[in-house]
């Protein structure tokens, strides 16, 4: 049991959260390379993926292991992120930070999202049933490469300032 709940469920409602959290994140990072950010889609961005990072905590372990390790670097830079939009108003190069952090933890997600597609989906996990197999480092690299690219754009186009 975990906060009263089955693992079941308590699973289960991680996943949503997560699920939310990148579509939230997905939508939000498209308002940045616009050049607009909402307040409500940003805040259900940031608190759906909070929510996801730190119920991954919540689940019963005996080490440090790489699920934490990258739900320790996302609360970072979601911390960043918070910081930069509700504590510094992203003024200056607080914009940056709020871009660069944001982007940051949305690629985390989705990259922990592939992880798991490659350990549950059955059709993936022949493909790759250690995690090092090329289908998968592929599949993470290209994740990768689609997040520079849009950190960039969103960075060009939500730093710059908005024509008069």
């Amino acid at each position: 049991m975990i906060l009263g709940m089955s693992v079941a469920t308590f699973t289960l409602l991680h996943v949503i959260l997560s699920l939310l959290g990148i579509l939230f994140g997905l939508i939000a990072l498209a308002e940045l390379i616009g050049s607009r950010s909402s307040g409500l889609v940003t805040a259900l961005f940031l608190g759906f993926t909070t929510a996801a990072s730190v119920t991954g905590f919540l689940f019963p372990f005996t080490s440090l292991d790489p699920a934490r390790i990258v739900g320790i670097v996302s609360l970072a830079a979601l911390a960043c992120a918070l910081t930069a939009r509700y504590g510094a108003h992203l003024a200056g190069r607080w914009r940056v930070a709020y871009v660069a952090s944001a982007v940051f933890a949305l690629y985390l997600n989705v990259f922990v999202a592939v992880a798991q597609g490659f350990m549950k989906i059955p059709a993936l996990r022949p493909l790759a049933p250690t995690g090092s197999e090329p289908p998968f480092v592929a599949a993470q690299g290209v994740v990768l490469l689609v997040f520079v690219a849009l950190g960039i754009m969103a960075a060009r186009r939500f730093i710059a300032p908005a024509p008069a």
